[in-house]
């Protein structure tokens, strides 16, 4: 980046990656189910695994924002 330019805020990244991590989060979650069927625990509709994942996701974003920040930190030097 340039030095001028400030590296965005953790908001902002936050925003910006959360339809990719809600997505990871409701596939993952989605696949789970259907290993746990192994068990005889019932199979969650995709449906039912995009809104469960609506709220997991708050933490594995944070998680996310922060390590993109890291990585935008390590490469300003």
């Amino acid at each position: 980046m340039n030095p001028q330019q400030k590296s965005p805020s953790m908001m902002k990244l936050g925003l910006i990656l959360y339809p990719f991590t809600m997505a990871a989060v409701a596939v993952n979650l989605y696949m789970l189910s259907l290993a746990w069927q192994r068990i005889g625990l019932p199979v969650l509709p995709p449906v039912t695994a995009v809104l469960i994942s609506l709220v997991l996701c708050i933490p594995v974003n944070w998680l996310a924002a922060r390590w993109v920040r890291s990585l935008f930190d390590e490469a300003d030097g």
